[in-house]
């Protein structure tokens, strides 16, 4: 998979590109990134990127040309362009599988009070990593970026993947290491049982309660199977004997 970040601040990525499993899944081949800047681009004489909007208001945005002839200089016919914006579609675990499989990202990142509309003319989906407003999309193309790149083949085992919250509609079941017991704090002891069943079907459990407890939304449109219905009842029935 090839990555292409389309940035006004191609510096942000050093250290991105440049740390723990990203840097090794560069160095193994299993992706590459590249950073272009769209500063470069500009033909105007003192490389500006951005001007006044028409009809008034407050803010810089961003133009056309400087976006265009960059998009232009690495489009493939196999790019998938996408947008940071937080007026996209929401990123998830769901996205993250279905961009995972493009051979070309293109991701462009947005800056100042926005990007010329005209642009979006050129991209194939707009994504926001929340609703909340960024000064940059910088910071969304690297939460997009890391996201796809630690689900390709090699990056980190395939069974890491199976437990992860939202790999299945549910948050991640607790998680404990050793030692046992530290200041009356105790490990559960079915985890220490051995009995893998029992820990598989704990394990589900306590990943249905973290979700009821502090994710309810996901359950929204959710197919429970018999197993997981009885599991989930356990958990409300516990739940609310807490008061």
């Amino acid at each position: 998979m090839k990555i292409s970040i389309l940035t006004l601040f191609p510096e942000m990525f050093e250290g991105f590109i440049n740390t723990s499993i990203i840097n090794k899944a560069i160095l193994k081949g299993l992706v590459e990134i590249e950073c272009i800047d769209i500063r470069s681009f500009s033909t105007n004489k003192h490389h500006r990127v951005d001007d006044t909007p028409f009809g008034g208001g407050q803010g810089l945005v961003m133009t056309v040309q400087p976006i265009m002839d960059a998009l232009a200089s690495i489009k493939q016919t196999d790019s998938y362009v996408l947008m940071s914006s937080a007026q996209g579609k929401p990123f998830n675990q769901k996205m993250a599988r279905s961009l995972q499989a493009k051979t070309h990202l293109v991701i462009i990142c947005g800056h100042y009070e926005g990007v010329d509309e005209r642009v979006i003319s050129m991209v194939d989906e707009e994504v926001s990593i929340g609703d909340y407003i960024l000064t940059g999309g910088e910071l969304a193309a690297m939460v997009i970026s890391d996201a796809l790149i630690r689900l390709q083949e090699g990056v980190i085992k395939e069974a890491s993947h199976l437990d992860e919250s939202f790999e299945f509609g549910l948050l991640e079941y607790p998680q404990y290491t050793k030692p046992a017991e530290i200041k009356d704090m105790k490990v559960p002891d079915i985890l220490l049982s051995g009995h893998h069943e029992n820990i598989r079907l704990y394990r589900l459990k306590e990943a249905l309660r973290m979700t009821w407890l502090k994710r309810p939304d996901l359950f929204k449109d959710r197919h429970f199977t018999i197993e997981e219905a009885q599991l989930l009842n356990q958990v409300i029935m516990e739940e609310t004997k807490k008061g």
